[in-house]
């Protein structure tokens, strides 16, 4: 084999990896993965805790290909969020730490808080690159506070970078994805290269309609309400999904419903749009409540419900 031949096969060798987004709650790990995929496998709001299960994502280019995986905000456990639900967002984010090619941990501006101590804590036996994203830095009022910020936090670990940037705008993305390709390992793709995820259009479908509920009614269902899709039947042109929201109170399902429908009738639209855009077909959504009391705090519902806790 002459040198040039070498060359050609060097250059073609396919890279492969996987790459954990962590931190604390509502920090912008969801945001970051949509921006990086240019289109929304996970979904978004400002309430804490949004994201609850592990997601992957996966951005395939040319010979690399990086399969992201977003997780629920590592969070605190008190008396009065101590739930099976609480515990399972908790054990979904630290397993997504095994067998990773490096680690994004994200935090927000000039913050830190104990659960970011949390989080610190539990990458402290890893022996992958860990590389600190300080995000919404767009929203820093005093640019000059965040250099002496980025000094005083290095100090906290041997971080592989400290980049700043912005998931909702893109600001230093660029540079963020260039340094994660650095530290992913030459290797066949896992996945084909026109595949953006691991989930299935049912699990997306039941995710945009929860992410409707966040975003309207977060301050009075805030983790009580999750989503069942019941039927998703594709016709080619026409998409017909039946889902069912799930609370605990007689109350939660009033104000899920509003008065007159008003209520899950805006919520309907919102996600059928949302479903339409991301499936490319027209969508038939039927929205109904139900209440099933202390589901959130039962790890027998929640595994029922694909809350699957690993043993």
């Amino acid at each position: 084999m002459d040198d040039t031949t070498s060359q050609t096969d060097a250059a073609g060798e396919q890279r492969c990896g996987f790459v954990a987004i962590v931190g604390r709650p509502n920090v912008g790990k969801s945001t970051l993965m949509n921006r990086i995929l240019g289109q929304k496998i996970s979904i978004t709001s400002r309430r804490p805790q949004t994201t609850r299960h592990q997601v992957m994502g996966v951005k395939t280019e040319g010979d690399t290909q990086t399969v992201f995986v977003d997780t629920p905000g590592m969070h605190i456990m008190g008396k009065d969020r101590n739930r099976a639900i609480n515990q399972f967002m908790n054990q979904t984010a630290t397993q997504a730490l095994r067998g990773v090619d490096c680690v994004v941990f994200i935090i927000d501006r000039t913050r830190w808080t104990e659960e970011d101590q949390i989080v610190l804590d539990r990458l402290a036996h890893l022996e992958v690159p860990v590389i600190l994203a300080v995000n919404k830095v767009d929203w820093l009022k005093d640019k000059s506070t965040l250099l002496p910020w980025l000094e005083q936090v290095a100090g906290k670990r041997a971080f592989t970078a400290i980049l700043p940037i912005s998931a909702k705008n893109g600001t230093g993305v660029d540079a963020l994805e260039a340094e994660v390709g650095r530290h992913l390992s030459v290797g066949p793709h896992y996945f084909p290269s026109d595949q953006v995820t691991d989930k299935s259009e049912r699990f997306i479908a039941a995710e945009l309609v929860r992410e409707k509920v966040m975003r309207q009614l977060g301050d009075e269902l805030p983790y009580q309400m999750t989503v069942e899709i019941e039927e998703f039947r594709d016709e080619g042109r026409v998409v017909h999904i039946s889902a069912l929201m799930l609370v605990e109170r007689e109350g939660q399902k009033k104000i899920l419903i509003g008065e007159g429908g008003e209520r899950i009738k805006q919520i309907g639209s919102e996600a059928r749009i949302d479903m339409e855009r991301t499936f490319g077909a027209k969508v038939m959504l039927k929205l109904w409540v139900k209440v099933k009391r202390g589901w959130s705090d039962d790890a027998r519902a929640l595994k029922s419900l694909g809350y699957d806790f690993e043993e």
